[in-house]
């Protein structure tokens, strides 16, 4: 049974932040909300912690895990960042978008792409989210809890919803899968990340979400 914890969406309360990482830092899985939908995630760094990140989404081990981190310096520690992907991200974040990038050594395997060996990486426009990475220190794994997985493929794709869903019902189906839900009152939104593939040498939209077209004006 999850432990849920209410936050304040725009002022969250310190302590309760602090609740939050410390569970983290034992290796919970929590349900979150983030500036698109809510996700499931937990330390990046927690290695078991992935593992039932991925169980409860069903994802393989070859399908690759996004994950948030505070700032586009902190984005340079875990991925390879061109000038021309900086020029882009510099220009969209914090903000609805996903950046596919070529990874560095400290993303675990776990997480990445095993053939392309390359990531997912957001800088949320969420006041939660930042406060609890800025709290761990670390990255924060983040796959939709609405959508069945995340599609990453090499094609354009539209924003598919699931029909709406209220945040009981949201509650009620993951409550007995994650250690810690964390409750803002406010109802789950559905418009889902932008992809930006930045591995290849000419950048490409391969998911339209939330912003896209503010993204297509820079890639």
């Amino acid at each position: 049974m999850a432990n849920i914890i209410q936050v304040h969406p725009d002022n969250p309360q310190i302590q309760r932040i602090e609740e939050i990482k410390l569970a983290l830092q034992r290796g919970a899985v929590m349900l979150y909300p983030t500036d698109t939908v809510y996700a499931i995630g937990c330390d990046l760094n927690a290695k078991s912690a992935v593992e039932k990140v991925r169980k409860i989404k069903q994802l393989a081990n070859d399908k690759p895990l996004t994950f948030l981190c505070p700032s586009l310096s902190n984005v340079s520690t875990y991925a390879f960042v061109s000038d021309t992907a900086y020029k882009i991200m510099k220009r969209l974040i914090p903000g609805p978008y996903t950046f596919l990038l070529p990874a560095t050594k400290l993303v675990p395997r776990l997480v990445q792409n095993p053939k392309r060996k390359t990531t997912g990486i957001r800088v949320p426009n969420s006041t939660i989210c930042l406060e609890l990475l800025t709290a761990l220190g670390n990255p924060i794994i983040s796959t939709s809890a609405h959508l069945p997985s995340d599609n990453t493929a090499d094609e354009i794709l539209e924003m598919t919803p699931e029909p709406p869903i209220t945040q009981f019902e949201l509650f009620d189906r993951l409550h007995k899968l994650v250690d810690v839900i964390v409750d803002t009152g406010n109802e789950p939104t559905y418009q889902v990340s932008t992809i930006v593939d930045l591995t290849i040498e000419q950048p490409m939209i391969i998911r339209k979400g939330l912003g896209w077209e503010e993204a297509a004006v820079w890639v």
